[in-house]
């Protein structure tokens, strides 16, 4: 048990011993150091091939030392499926936002996963556009002010934030669907569990593996890093709840 917490707390050997950039209270740094983690625990380094997408997510070639190339946008799923079809001996994964993933990039992922591919996918929901200025996402909370919905988002004239695991976990292609959240220590582990659950699937060739990251964004949301958090854990949960919506595989023991 003291050996495997010693492990659980290590600092990833693949992953870039620097500050990062990113705002006070972005929970990005967290899910990068789980993403390297679970890397590092699988022995996944060497051959890894990270796709990043457009948005704060694009820089996680910054902190993880694997080979890497960016994507257009919304376009990171049908790069990884290329990458993984010509090089289907590497372990391939992409990055991505919510505005990047769920909006211009909608038709990538459903079809990626659709197919099946053999690549695992990293989904960061903040529900807004990060980079770009904070306008207003797929994933976007009903009533939530943005700078493209400053009286809230309307039901009747939006629609409702878009729930990308239960959507994905729907499909035949399919091997694995969770959505996780870092605002607390035992989400934090859950999520490591739910990302090391996605790489196997890819490792064991059942198909297409996806996790979604519950993420805050303080600066955006105009909240202060504390608040922030707390609206993840009660308002965002509320709507998108945590949990697996698709195995297909063995269960871990």
């Amino acid at each position: 048990m003291f050996q495997e917490e010693q492990q659980v707390n290590s600092f990833p050997e693949i992953m870039v011993n620097t500050a990062m950039h990113f705002c006070p209270g972005c929970h990005h740094g967290i899910i990068h150091r789980l993403v390297a983690q679970s890397l590092s625990d699988l022995g996944l380094g060497g051959r890894t091939i990270c796709v990043g997408s457009v948005g704060c997510s694009v820089f996680i070639y910054n902190y993880i030392q694997t080979d890497a190339v960016e994507a257009p946008h919304g376009r990171a799923p049908a790069v990884a499926t290329g990458v993984k079809r010509a090089r289907p001996e590497n372990f391939v994964f992409a990055y991505q936002g919510d505005g990047d993933l769920a909006a211009i990039g909608l038709s990538e992922i459903m079809y990626c996963a659709n197919r099946g591919e053999k690549v695992s996918i990293i989904f960061v929901n903040n529900t807004v556009y990060g980079m770009t200025g904070g306008q207003m996402a797929p994933t976007t909370m009903i009533g939530q002010k943005t700078t493209t919905s400053p009286l809230g988002r309307a039901m009747e004239r939006d629609g409702g934030p878009l729930r990308m695991a239960e959507i994905l976990g729907s499909l035949d292609g399919t091997a694995y669907s969770a959505r996780v959240a870092v605002n607390s220590i035992k989400h934090i582990t859950k999520a490591k569990k739910a990302l090391r659950r996605a790489f196997q699937v890819q490792l064991d060739g059942l198909g297409f593996g996806f996790v979604e990251f519950l993420s805050a964004c303080p600066t955006n949301w105009r909240m202060t890093p504390l608040e922030a958090n707390e609206r993840v854990g009660s308002e965002l949960v509320e709507y998108f709840p945590l949990g697996v919506f698709k195995d297909t595989g063995q269960k871990d023991g």
